[in-house]
């Protein structure tokens, strides 16, 4: 549970950042789009292994009432990790793009 905690709220931390970052108004326009969506891909490539990748409550709450038992004892889980992600998310992006322009 430890290991998915972890890589849920990273994952969701870089999904987010990279969500942040191309979609600021100093990013170049139009490529917002292929930026986050490479960044799924990889999101997934690398958190499968581990959590069957969620970075999304929605997503891991549809199958878990589904199937029920441990599925729905874990939900709490992907529902927390995004959440904290995407907050240090929104905390260090502004922190770090401040002032480059």
């Amino acid at each position: 549970m430890v290991a998915a905690l972890v890589c849920e709220v990273v994952m969701t931390f870089f999904f987010l950042f990279v969500i942040l970052g191309a979609t600021d108004s100093r990013a170049p326009a139009g490529f917002a789009p292929i930026a986050i969506g490479l960044c799924l891909t990889l999101i997934h490539l690398i958190s499968i292994p581990v959590t069957n990748t969620s970075v999304n409550p929605a997503r891991s709450t549809g199958p878990a009432l589904f199937v029920g038992g441990a599925a729905i004892d874990q939900l709490w889980l992907f529902w927390i990790a995004p959440i904290v992600g995407a907050v240090i998310a929104g905390v260090v992006y502004p922190k770090l793009a401040r002032g480059k322009h």
